[in-house]
């Protein structure tokens, strides 16, 4: 169920055809790539590195309808799992977005490092084919291609689990220029999983960090999932 949250919501979104692709990293290596103030959480020792391809729909403020052309897009998220002010959540690395305008208006609002890219996105007979390269002005390309599709039953994600612990995350983390830490409360009912095959063909997303993902990543794929978000709040 989703947490309480101290002020309204926000904005309003859908998540369709995602899939969470994890690799397990050296901790003190991610470790030292977080800022004062976020703590890199682990599981059983272990942290981890997501790449999450999905596409955004019905993106808009509250009391705002959709806007065709600028409510819809394909994003590619790469993040990891930390812990501020004593409550878990997510930080991003880097979120590519087929939208310029949803691009800028994050990083304002946001501080998150929204990047501008060229994406394509089909779905086939259950397959999501992915591809995406990162044409934001002044940083390095970065390129994603993949395919992947859910198989099998819904699974339940138990407390303590694995699954619950790389999904259930209802704050995003993010930081201004002055290192000022920020976290956004988001809300949603429980991920609709399955679990998921994929070949990925291309993935540099991480050689920012210094890190190759290499072998086979845990695989979970989620259908469609609405979302609320809510204004950041300051970390102390």
């Amino acid at each position: 169920m989703p947490l309480p949250t101290p002020t309204p919501w926000i904005l309003r979104m859908a998540w369709h055809d995602l899939c969470f692709m994890h690799w397990s990293v050296d901790a003190e290596a991610l470790a030292r790539t977080l800022p004062r103030g976020v703590t890199l959480d682990t599981y059983g020792g272990r942290a981890y590195l997501g790449v999450v391809p999905f596409r955004m729909a019905d993106v808009a403020p509250r009391f705002v309808p959709g806007v065709p052309g600028l409510s819809a897009f394909p994003e590619l998220n790469l993040r990891t799992y930390v812990t501020a002010g004593g409550e878990p959540g997510v930080w991003f690395y880097s979120l590519d977005a087929a939208q310029p305008l949803g691009v800028r208006l994050a990083r304002q609002f946001f501080h998150l490092p929204y990047f501008d890219a060229r994406m394509w996105v089909s779905r086939r007979d259950g397959v999501t084919r992915y591809a995406s390269l990162r044409t934001h002005r002044n940083e390095p390309p970065a390129r994603f291609a993949a395919a992947y599709r859910p198989i099998g039953e819904p699974i339940a994600a138990p407390p303590g689990s694995l699954e619950d612990w790389l999904t259930h995350r209802l704050n995003l983390y993010s930081a201004d220029k002055n290192g000022q830490v920020y976290r956004g409360r988001i809300a949603h009912q429980a991920w609709p999983l399955r679990r998921a095959e994929a070949v990925i063909r291309e993935n540099t997303l991480a050689e920012s960090l210094g890190i190759t993902l290499e072998g086979l990543p845990h695989l979970l794929h989620a259908e469609e999932l609405r979302v609320h978000a809510h204004w950041l709040e300051r970390v102390k």
